[in-house]
């Protein structure tokens, strides 16, 4: 039986004989040569099939652009040939016969994520989730490094955790239900258990956001943390980020050559990030924009923080009027909460997160002012009536942390299949 190679095999060997399989990249068919690049899943490669061999090239005239086959035949240097090798090919089979294929250049983007199952055959789409593959496996095993436990919870749940406005509903057997917002209420009750816990799971936000840093379901990586401050868990945080980028940096640069991205562009993310309280930033922000403090930040405003320090940028002590009713309040600067937000440049915010309210009465009474009802999620609130201890925790976006080291213009790509506000197919 033939053995095959990757083409990533073939270019490391550099000289001999190879046989190879893959689909058709690219073809170009003169009347005595056919060119053929082809392409797997680790590179792409010249081969060259001449009119000497008239029932080879025969064969070779009749490949379309992505048809599959497997050939074989002498590797040789050719400068002029992409990664400047080629394959002078002696054997050559059809596996399958590609129809004409339907992306071309010049096409909308609306076209391509309807075709998105055949555009994700791009090198550059491969490159971008191979380093989303790699951010992903990067942050389990930071955390598991750090002695954290994962442990899943419902897709579907009773409750939501960050408002009505932005859920999608669910008929659950006759009963109201939603697609997860977050995985942080369970998390917090995990805490009690595993007291080190996260998850890295989808999430959904029905926003009616058109936004390029914006999907409706994405991935996130969740950790909550016993016994734990805002502080802890900006290091973890920070800790993740950084370690993403390094194993990025140590497995992916064909990827990032690929993608156009400069290694020095990752290198120069250095920690521990540059801090702000909420209230400088909007001193900063004032500079250029109209705000008042009190407003929530837009993605323009994340983007132009910042910038101002050319690295990710760590945003403290919100007002507690814009914040969430778990968040905890800062003895230290009271009206505000011990929360965080990190920014990345280009991209805006990519980690929310805090040290939780712990007592139960507090939490109650701001439930009560925000005129919530958690009738269904008494087993919450069951967290601080049973030995409630301190606890923090955050998310972080996995998209737009692949979307910052990719330098994506959209967060569509960050992912294989994107989820929008007018994308549900492919």
């Amino acid at each position: 039986m033939q053995e095959f190679m990757s083409i990533q095999e073939a270019l490391e060997k550099k000289e001999g004989n190879v046989s190879i399989r893959g689909w058709v990249y690219r073809v170009r068919k003169h009347k005595e040569k056919i060119f053929i690049v082809v392409r797997d899943s680790t590179d792409i490669i010249q081969a060259i099939v001449t009119k000497e061999n008239p029932s080879l090239f025969e064969k070779a005239k009749k490949l379309t652009i992505e048809s599959s086959l497997m050939l074989a035949g002498k590797l040789r240097k050719e400068q002029r040939a992409p990664n400047g090798y080629e394959i002078e090919v002696a054997s050559l089979e059809i596996v399958g016969l590609a129809e004409p294929f339907p992306i071309t250049k010049d096409l909308s983007e609306e076209f391509l994520l309807d075709v998105r199952h055949l555009a994700l055959r791009s090198r550059r789409l491969v490159s971008s989730l191979k380093i989303r593959s790699t951010v992903l496996f990067a942050l389990h095993e930071c955390l598991h490094k750090k002695g954290f436990v994962q442990v899943d919870a419902p897709i579907i749940t009773p409750i939501t955790s960050e408002g009505g406005a932005e859920t999608f509903k669910v008929d659950y057997f006759k009963k109201k239900a939603f697609l997860t917002q977050s995985w942080q209420f369970y998390g917090e009750t995990l805490v009690s258990s595993f007291e080190k816990v996260y998850t890295i799971a989808p999430s959904f936000r029905a926003e009616k956001s058109r936004t390029p840093r914006h999907l409706t379901e994405f991935w996130h990586c969740e950790v909550e943390q016993a016994w734990a401050s805002m502080e802890d868990m900006i290091n973890v945080a920070q800790d993740c980020i950084m370690y993403s980028i390094k194993k990025v940096l140590e497995n992916n640069q064909k990827e990032l050559s690929v993608l156009g991205v400069e290694e020095e562009y990752l290198k120069k993310i250095k920690a521990p990030f540059p801090r702000i309280t909420y209230e400088e930033a909007i001193r900063l922000l004032r500079k250029k924009y109209e705000i008042e403090y009190g407003q929530d930040f837009g993605a323009k405003e994340e983007k132009e923080i910042a910038k101002q320090f050319d690295n990710f940028v760590v945003i403290t002590n919100y007002p507690l009027s814009i914040l969430k009713f778990y968040h905890g309040e800062d003895p230290k600067m009271p009206g505000t909460g011990m929360n965080f937000n990190i920014f990345a440049p280009e991209v805006g915010e990519i980690v929310d997160g805090s040290a939780r309210e712990p007592d139960l009465k507090k939490i109650k009474e701001r439930l009560k002012k925000a005129k919530i009802k958690l009738k269904k999620a008494e087993w919450y609130l069951d967290s601080r009536r049973y030995g409630s201890v301190p606890h923090a925790g955050f998310g972080l976006g996995v998209e737009r942390l692949v979307q910052w080291i990719c330098k994506l213009d959209n967060i569509r790509d960050a992912i294989a299949f994107p989820r929008t506000l007018t994308r549900l197919e492919p």
